[in-house]
């Protein structure tokens, strides 16, 4: 199969779950279902493969087979497939059987979807969902690790497309992940760290990033941390649909259980990239006062915004001779006051290497824009107290829900950061006494002229912004009332 037919071959399991199911759901059936089939074709062809090389020889072949998982008998999909009653039932067994018998590597992988609720499916819709996988062998010979990887990121992207606003808690828009993959640029032997790494694209991406260098990229460790076990099991899939073995992806909530530690410290990383769930409430912020791990480093956030909860842990995360960071953030973390003294803190010690403001529509059923935010522990001599700002918000092609950045955009942000120099109405390089006279606003319109300050901001972001305007409202009324 070409890679457009065997995308639509994959996808066209999920129109047979159309009307039965929601389409924000499809994910954790059709996944697990397509990591089942691979799994068990792969093991056919290394047997095959080992009776080929045995000459038909049974016992020999049974010593001399090597396979990436085991598949327990009983616990094979042509075992599913031959179920014509409770499917669901077989099916689940089946998955759990294969998790037992891979226990460092795929135990929980298939996720907690409900197989056995005929409500939801019936023997009927799971048959033929069975069926529809079973006209192709998914092995490697007949579908390599990067076609079936390219064709896993298409059905990503396609069930972020149907599920709407729940999109950005598995998917972040791949041409923004190839931009700050770029600009990280990890090499091999590096340690790269997601710690929301929602489907892991930000992690594979610089695998795969190195691969198309020609580098080795097997060296490159890769950690994720993902709160949804859906979606971190759709993560580690991502991974081996890819040929990708070695890496550590954990399900937990990164700011009340970070998962990478070591000697009761965070763990440290060379490259951290990251999306973080945006603005949210419902976070123990009491116990990030006294965090054990000393994450609170500039401060405690506000409760109704947990985005410097993030940033302070992503800094605490840095190796410290050379970590480097770039998270995706909505505009208003440059800019909003309750986290003022956060924010010039973080300028002051140096941390801050390039803000990058970037257009509207980039994140999933919102016309909010967004930002990168770059750190580094390591600046080189000429950057050293400098801060690089770029006005990216026109670089950009529109579409109608989504925008996209195309390869002549990111080559032009990407070249902006590595020269690191004025260029007129589009970056501008201001030292930090400059940032913390403008009360340490990282506002990209404070610094480069003749640009529109038209921010565009999320409901929740304009809500958070009134909150603040509130607070320095009640401020000033109180100081006047201590004059009078």
């Amino acid at each position: 199969m070409t890679q457009q037919q065997l995308e639509k071959y994959l996808w066209g399991a999920a129109t047979a779950l159309r009307g039965t199911i929601d389409a924000g759901d499809y994910k954790q059936y059709i996944f697990p279902l397509l990591f089942f089939k691979r799994i068990c074709d792969v093991y056919d062809e290394e047997f095959e493969k080992a009776m080929a090389e045995s000459e038909g020889d049974m016992e020999y072949a049974a010593f001399a087979e090597h396979h990436h998982f085991q598949v327990p008998e009983g616990a094979h999909w042509n075992d599913v497939r031959e179920t014509t009653v409770n499917v669901g039932v077989a099916l689940q067994d089946a998955m759990r059987a294969i998790e037992k018998a891979n226990p460092g590597t795929l135990y929980g992988i298939f996720g907690d979807a409900s197989w056995t609720n005929k409500n939801r499916l019936s023997d009927e819709t799971l048959t033929n969902l069975i069926e529809h996988y079973s006209q192709h062998k998914l092995s490697l010979s007949n579908v390599a690790d990067d076609k079936l990887g390219n064709a896993y990121e298409y059905l990503i992207k396609k069930f972020a497309d149907d599920s709407g606003h729940t999109a950005a808690e598995f998917y972040t828009n791949r041409t923004v992940v190839t931009l700050m993959t770029m600009i990280m640029d990890p090499q091999p032997g590096e340690s790269v760290y997601d710690p929301t790494c929602g489907s892991g694209g930000l992690l594979l991406n610089c695998a795969l990033h190195l691969k198309e260098e020609g580098k080795e990229y097997r060296t490159l460790k890769l950690y994720g941390q993902e709160v949804n076990l859906l979606t971190s099991a759709i993560a580690r899939m991502n991974m081996f649909m890819h040929g990708i073995e070695e890496f550590s992806i954990v399900r937990g909530d990164t700011l009340a259980n970070p998962a990478f530690l070591e000697n009761d410290e965070l763990k440290k990383f060379n490259v951290i990239l990251a999306n973080p769930p945006y603005s949210i409430k419902a976070w123990d912020q009491k116990a990030f006062t006294n965090d054990p791990y000393g994450r609170n480093l500039w401060g405690v956030p506000p409760q109704g915004c947990a985005d410097y909860a993030f940033q302070q842990h992503i800094q605490k995360s840095l190796d410290e001779q050379n970590g480097r960071s770039c998270v995706l953030w909505p505009y208003g973390v440059l800019f909003r006051d309750s986290e003022r003294d956060m924010r010039q803190k973080m300028i002051k010690e140096d941390l801050v290497e390039c803000v990058i403001a970037l257009g509207k529509n980039l994140f999933y059923n919102s016309i909010m824009e967004s930002c990168l935010l770059i750190t580094n522990n390591n600046k080189s001599e000429s950057r050293k107290g400098n801060v690089l700002f770029i006005d990216a918000r026109e670089e950009l092609k529109k579409e109608k829900t989504i925008s996209y950045l195309l390869p002549e955009h990111i080559s032009k942000i990407y070249k902006a950061y590595f020269d690191f120099k004025i260029e007129d109405k589009f970056t501008y390089v201001a030292n930090l006494d400059e940032i913390i006279e403008k009360e340490s606003s990282l506002n990209i319109p404070l610094y480069i002229k003749g640009v529109s300050n038209e921010t565009i901001l999320e409901p929740s972001e304009a809500y958070i912004k009134w909150i603040d305007s509130g607070d320095v409202l009640k401020k000033s009324i109180n100081q006047l009332f201590e004059i009078l």
